[in-house]
């Protein structure tokens, strides 16, 4: 049993949970997931690792409410304990000094695995710039954590809301224009990661993307996850999560969790 040190509420949906996993605290690294099960018979469940306390024996898990699983997991509170938790799962990000600056851009609850990454590329000594993006300002997560480790923190609401008004590519973009970009790294929603993707191939930037395609046992087992990279298939969970994402074939990747999806596969 993994047991809930602490919860905090981002909004009605989405919770950040602090989970006892002294093995996990100690080996993880930035880009690294684990998978979870609430419950006995539970669907597994993959997270990113949102932060480690190597000291405290903890690590940081965000969950947002999709589904009957997720919902279990955001309903537990302080005190109560997963069923499982297994990782440090995936390969981790490969962080070191760049020529440049590192341009972080993050959507929605995608903006929980990237900030490892942000905190890494900073402490390899890179400018960091960050941009967050989300529906509303309601949904814009660790805003305080990010600009800790940020040189420049930039946010995009699709309402305006909070920040500027626009899509995170148009964030992207004006920083692109304005200094060396060296390499981007975006993580969120698939159809988020395809047009930063578009957007960056145009200016010859490398991209990095960590991928959240379905997964089922977490050692390329399955196949569930499987995804077509530069016209080969890899395993998300065991070849990524992050990929390059000028190979990614981002069509096929949404098209085939759809399949997964209640509402689309009807």
């Amino acid at each position: 049993m993994y047991r809930i040190i602490e919860k905090t509420h981002f909004s009605e949906k989405v919770v950040r949970l602090v989970v006892e996993a002294p093995e996990v605290a100690r080996a993880r690294k930035p880009g690294h997931f684990v998978i979870v099960r609430c419950g006995e018979g539970g669907e597994r469940i993959p997270l990113t690792i949102a932060d480690a306390d190597e000291k405290a024996g903890t690590i940081t898990l965000v969950v947002q409410a999709v589904g009957i699983s997720t919902a279990k997991i955001c309903a537990l509170e302080a005190g109560d304990s997963m069923t499982d938790l297994v990782g440090p799962l995936g390969r981790a990000t490969a962080v070191g000094r760049r020529d440049g600056t590192v341009l972080c851009c993050g959507g929605g609850v995608g903006v929980a695995p990237l900030l490892p990454i942000i905190k890494a590329f900073k402490e390899a000594g890179n400018r960091v710039v960050s941009v967050l993006a989300a529906r509303n300002k309601d949904l814009i997560i660790l805003k305080d954590e990010v600009a800790r480790y940020s040189d420049e923190v930039v946010i995009m609401t699709d309402d305006g809301s909070e920040g500027r008004k626009g899509l995170v590519t148009a964030g992207v973009e004006e920083v692109i224009q304005r200094e060396h970009v060296a390499e981007v790294v975006a993580i969120g929603p698939a159809i988020m990661m395809k047009f930063v993707a578009l957007l960056t191939k145009k200016y010859e930037i490398p991209t990095i993307c960590s991928l959240n395609t379905i997964m089922v046992d977490g050692t390329g087992m399955c196949g569930a996850c499987r995804v077509n990279v530069g016209g080969k298939m890899r395993f998300v969970c065991v070849d990524g999560p992050e990929f390059d994402a000028h190979q990614v074939d981002f069509d096929e990747m949404m098209m085939r969790m759809k399949a997964y999806d209640p509402v689309t596969s009807k």
